[in-house]
């Protein structure tokens, strides 16, 4: 069997990384900008906002928006990226700061995977550096035996390092980054020496105010970082869009049929989301109890392609009322008890009395 070339290999893939997946478009902007990039930027801070938010080149050239939102938020998040601070996304699960953050070291480094996931179990080591003990019992501590974290690699090659859910790790490791945002230095100790920021060097963090009280920031490093807090959408026509958009960037990716979901399909379930999340109805005249689920943009996302899914693979190939409301019922009731009577006083007050969702309250029936 013939060995797979390499364009084949990265188009099998589940999930291409920010840079692959959007090559041809950081290749044109790069072509048209002519704006001052700071040192070691594949683009110009312009150019880099041209990428997240969308626009078109002066050649006709279209580029897709990967951010739905506040410009200013982002202006101030690349601004803070071209000066000796790091930056920190933070806001509630949901909110693109993940998506955010692959897209700007991806526009700025050409390189998104100088990756360190946050977790209550991410050490030490993980952000600094391990050894390779074999060579360490070998020949003793040696620059041969260091293996180098993502951390130490964007210092080296002055790129990006992101680290994800940064109050997931132990308070502990986080003032690791002390140092390293405060000096641009990260000391080696064991060799008496220290590897160095080169030019271009900066970290990307995020933190979900879900984890607040978990392992808090100290004001040290809190003060090594600026905080771009990014929000919900702030309206329905907003969240419709940007759910629109990732589930047809990702029903491309999982090779769904090319027909895209009803936009009113999508409405509904932005709809529901969002007068959950607010506790009360579009028009205000009821107030609703919410549940503990976060029901952000990523989960309305998520509901509409496995209802896509289920509609593909079980059905007529058209979404359906039937194939939306077990997604539903998922995203909403996380507590089997608290979210469950929250989920069937809302479809009692206002999905059967709802012109137009009587399909959806049937629908309901069959999976509660």
């Amino acid at each position: 069997m013939p060995a797979k070339t390499k364009k084949q290999a990265t188009d099998a893939v589940l999930r291409q990384h920010a840079e692959q997946q959007f090559a041809h478009e950081l290749e044109e902007l790069a072509k048209a900008d002519t704006r001052q990039r700071p040192p070691n930027w594949k683009l110009s801070p312009w150019a880099v906002a041209t990428y997240l938010l969308g626009g078109t080149l002066e050649n006709g050239f279209e580029v897709s928006p990967k951010y739905i939102g506040n410009r200013r938020l982002m202006e101030i998040a690349i601004a803070t990226l071209t000066t000796d601070r790091a930056l920190l996304l933070y806001g509630v699960p949901g909110t693109a700061k993940s998506w955010v953050s692959e897209h700007l070291a991806a526009a700025i480094t050409g390189d998104s995977t100088l990756l360190i996931q946050g977790t209550a179990g991410t050490s030490e080591e993980a952000i600094r550096y391990g050894w390779n003990y074999a060579q360490l019992l070998a020949k003793g501590p040696s620059p041969a035996a260091v293996v180098p974290s993502p951390l130490m690699n964007a210092m080296e090659l002055g790129k990006i390092a992101r680290v994800e859910e940064l109050t997931r790790i132990p308070a502990e490791v986080q003032d690791t980054l002390i140092t390293v945002l405060s000096e641009k230095a990260l000391p080696i100790p064991e060799l008496g020496t220290e590897v160095q920021g080169n030019q271009g060097f900066n970290v990307i963090a995020t933190a979900n105010n879900r984890d607040k009280g978990v392992n808090d920031l100290s004001s040290a490093l809190k003060r090594r970082f600026n905080t771009v807090i990014l929000p919900v959408p702030g309206t329905a026509a907003e969240e419709v869009n940007i759910v629109q958009q990732r589930v047809a960037s990702l029903g491309k990716a999982l090779d769904l049929p090319p027909e895209a979901p009803a936009l009113e399909e999508i409405r509904r379930v932005v709809t529901i989301f969002r007068e959950l999340r607010n506790g009360a109805t579009e028009d205000g005249k009821t107030k609703l109890k919410s549940p503990s689920s976060t029901l952000s943009p990523a989960e309305a996302i998520s509901v509409v392609n496995s209802g896509v899914a289920l509609a593909v693979h079980f059905g007529d190939g058209a979404l359906q009322a039937s194939d939306m409301m077990a997604g539903l019922v998922g995203a909403v009731v996380k507590d089997p008890v608290q979210d469950q009577v929250v989920w069937k006083e809302y479809l009692e007050t206002v999905v059967k009395e709802r012109e137009g969702w009587k399909d959806l309250y049937r629908a309901s029936r069959e999976v509660l």
